[in-house]
């Protein structure tokens, strides 16, 4: 029952961040976001892995669905929809996932944004909420974040966003159909001492 309750209307799970609103993906979704994929295809294909043939499908989406639901019923990944505040239009997706517990108190940060969307400071307000997020409510001691050597914007993001650049990766993860080299982010809490989740908040 917990999977219906997650993607269910009712589901309270709700991220605030300067002018966008994070929230766990929804069926009724379906048709908005598959049109702001649809006309990004090129905008997004160079950054991504490569797009199953039924990827906009309905029946595609409802598997995604399950799949952020089963993630976030054990706790390892919250995904979201980021919307944006001021008329509630859909402008791209973010997740926080590989969550580890125990002395690692961690997680890795991926994001997407659609064409209209993009260089308007959307996708940057919404990590830093999902970094508050992770930090406050969830009380996770360290994010992660990789992306490819050419992909300016993104690294620029990132940097705005408070992380520091770290490392390099070699053919770090398959993108677009090749193994691509990955440069690494990361980000520490800025709370310390006893702070914990956030009291009275439900995730």
């Amino acid at each position: 029952m917990a999977l219906l309750d997650w993607i269910a209307p009712e589901s309270g799970l709700r991220v605030e961040g300067e002018g966008v609103v994070l929230r766990p993906p929804r069926a009724s979704d379906y048709s908005e976001w598959r049109e702001l994929r649809a006309q990004s295809r090129a905008f997004l294909q160079p950054w991504e892995p490569t797009w199953p043939a039924d990827d906009l499908s309905r029946a595609a989406f409802r598997r995604r669905l399950l799949a952020y639901a089963r993630d976030r019923d054990v706790g390892l990944a919250y995904p979201f929809f980021v919307f944006r505040a001021s008329d509630d239009a859909l402008t791209g997706g973010i997740t926080l996932s590989n969550i580890r517990r125990g002395v690692a108190q961690m997680g890795s940060v991926g994001y997407w944004c659609g064409r209209p969307f993009a260089r308007q400071g959307l996708t940057l307000n919404a990590v830093r909420a999902l970094s508050e997020f992770s930090f406050r409510t969830l009380a996770l001691h360290r994010l992660e974040a990789a992306c490819i050597p050419e992909n300016d914007p993104s690294r620029r993001l990132l940097a705005r966003a408070g992380f520091a650049e770290e490392g390099f990766a070699k053919a770090y993860l398959k993108i677009n159909g090749a193994w691509r080299d990955h440069v690494l982010f990361g980000q520490l809490t800025p709370y310390r001492g006893d702070d914990g989740p956030d009291e009275g908040v439900s995730v």
